[in-house]
């Protein structure tokens, strides 16, 4: 029962993003003294064995700024020396390595 009730204070919201070979959970928690934190989490399945791999970031909300400024520096950097075309993903059972996806995600900075 203890693993219920921590586990219901320490998940606050969830976002699931399906983005081709890759899924992306972005999930706000809570510390114990209840800050919020964000976990970005990327899944993929390993093609030799089937085994889901993850990798996981923590950010906490005191770099929320730094973190915004420099994925935006990024990106406008690659659009601005490269083509981006972004994909809009759909599930398709049959053929998941081009699912598209309406639960596209959109990060505005």
């Amino acid at each position: 029962m203890g693993d219920f009730e921590n586990k219901e204070r320490d998940e606050v919201f969830s976002k699931k993003v399906r983005a081709g070979k890759r899924t992306y959970f972005f999930d706000v928690k809570s510390t114990r003294s209840n800050d919020y934190y964000v976990t970005v989490t990327e899944s993929k399945k390993r093609l030799e064995d089937g085994v889901f791999v993850k990798h996981k970031i923590f950010l906490y909300k005191e770099d929320f700024e730094k973190f915004s400024e420099g994925l935006k520096d990024v990106v406008d950097y690659i659009k601005a020396n490269q083509e981006v075309v972004e994909k809009r993903y759909e599930f398709n059972e049959n053929h998941p390595e081009t699912a598209k996806t309406s639960d596209d995600f959109s990060f505005d900075i």
